[in-house]
């Protein structure tokens, strides 16, 4: 009698485990970690930013046709666009951090939208300026590299390269999907519906950002993905733009500080206020369709992520300051070619060229970010941030002054020469950037690879 009633209650025993043991072990496999979610919308949202992006180079000749506004006056709506892009993104940072990533992007996208949708029933110049100018240049400033940076430092401890790179690339598949859709629009129809379609992407997204973006893991009870411990929400941070304004002050006493900002901003120059504002219409003075030059423009966005990514293992490897020298002496040298290549169709020496500027375009991010890292530590974040806005006031003035130089000689061809002068300049300028011996070192662990980006520009 014991032995018969003590088997089947060893039974009974073991087989509740069996039961409960398999959804325990199995759940967390199959459930996907918010932080996955919150990239996707991120994902989403850069690439809708691409389209307002893509828009402004576009522009200059039905603008010109359509309101006889000279291309100068044009191409100054873009260069405010590009400088408040810049200006705007040291304090961007501070902004999440006080009234929340969800806020900041919602109300970013849609200022945004109304700013390209104003433009459609503009009749004065000035509308322009203040529309696409102030308006997107503000929204499209809020949403800079704080947002991707701030996104994966907030939400990933693990993986962050990853996502880093992964929204990096958004960019360039927007430019990829838009440009093309845009210029073949403006060429079927015209430029307003095009810019409807920038001004609908911008805001169609706002709803994902609302309910599906959170601004910390903590606010829906879970870990950052990969922690081992769950981090508690900061409270809004109230003095981070005065910090922001102190490392400025305390920046710009020291020699390396104006070297790094001086690249960067013949950086930007030559590649949003040149190539990215003026290749379109330049490609199109020599006959190529707009359709062909966009789509030509849009393979630079192919390469510009393989660029980025191989620059940052280069930087792990070598000196940055050589490689910044290297860098802008190519790209210089390409530039003084690029007058000779454009054609009215697309043939092997162009493709080669937009190849090489693709892979060039943002390589000089890791090295910058690796010498900013090496002279100024812990404020190496907020320092990049105004290198950065250099960077967009280089690519301002370029941009207005291609316009002015268009409307002055009838070509772009002195643009192009100018600007190769000034890539050979910024080559020069990169050696003369002195190493610091107590710094973080250079050469191999010096470098700044995509998660090292992240890291630096949430920090």
């Amino acid at each position: 009698m014991t032995q018969t009633s003590e088997a089947p209650a060893a039974k009974e025993d073991q087989k509740p485990p069996k039961r409960g043991r398999f959804p325990r072990v199995r759940n967390p496999r199959v459930r996907i970690h918010r932080a996955w979610f919150v990239a996707a919308v991120t994902f989403v949202t850069i690439i809708g930013a691409a389209a307002f992006r893509s828009l402004p180079g576009l522009l200059i000749d039905p603008l010109h046709q359509d309101f006889g506004w000279s291309r100068g006056t044009i191409a100054l709506a873009v260069s405010i666009n590009l400088a408040l892009y810049g200006l705007t993104a040291p304090f961007a940072a501070a902004l999440m951090d006080r009234f929340g990533i969800r806020r900041v992007v919602a109300v970013a996208l849609t200022v945004i939208s109304a700013g390209s949708l104003l433009t459609v029933w503009m009749t004065q110049a000035w509308q322009l300026l203040l529309y696409w100018g102030l308006l997107v240049g503000l929204g499209s400033g809020s949403m800079a590299l704080a947002f991707a940076a701030t996104v994966t430092n907030r939400w990933f401890t693990e993986r962050r390269g990853l996502v880093s790179g992964i929204l990096t690339a958004a960019s360039a598949s927007g430019q990829l999907i838009f440009l093309p859709l845009l210029s073949w629009m403006i060429t079927r129809y015209d430029w307003r519906p095009a810019a409807v379609t920038v001004a609908l992407a911008a805001l169609a997204v706002v709803p994902f950002v609302w309910l599906l973006l959170r601004d910390h893991p903590a606010d829906v009870g879970q870990k950052p993905y990969g922690a081992t411990e769950f981090v508690p929400k900061p409270a809004p941070v109230q003095g981070a733009a005065r910090r922001t304004l102190r490392v400025l002050f305390s920046a710009v006493r020291t020699g390396p500080f104006w070297l790094l900002a001086g690249t960067f901003a013949i950086c930007g120059a030559s590649t949003n206020g040149l190539v990215q504002t003026h290749f379109v219409p330049a490609a199109h003075d020599h006959g190529m369709p707009v359709t062909a030059a966009a789509s030509l423009l849009a393979v630079i966005g192919i390469f510009d992520v393989v660029g980025t990514i191989a620059s940052g293992w280069f930087t792990d490897r070598f000196e940055p300051r050589r490689l910044l020298a290297v860098y802008y002496a190519l790209r210089g040298v390409s530039l003084l070619f690029l007058p000779m290549l454009l054609a009215p169709s697309v043939h092997p020496p162009m493709i080669f060229f937009i190849v090489f500027y693709g892979l060039d375009w943002v390589a000089t991010v890791p090295p910058t970010l690796a010498l900013c890292r090496e002279h100024y530590g812990e404020d190496s974040a907020i320092v990049f941030g105004w290198v950065l806005a250099s960077h967009q006031v280089g690519a301002a003035l370029v941009a207005f002054l291609g316009g002015v130089a268009r409307d002055t000689f009838g070509s772009y061809d002195v643009v192009w020469c100018a600007s190769g002068a000034l890539c050979a300049a910024a080559a020069l300028m990169a050696l003369v950037i002195r190493r610091r011996s107590t710094g973080a070192g250079t050469g191999t662990g010096t470098g700044a690879g995509t998660g090292d980006v992240v890291r630096l520009a949430a920090a």
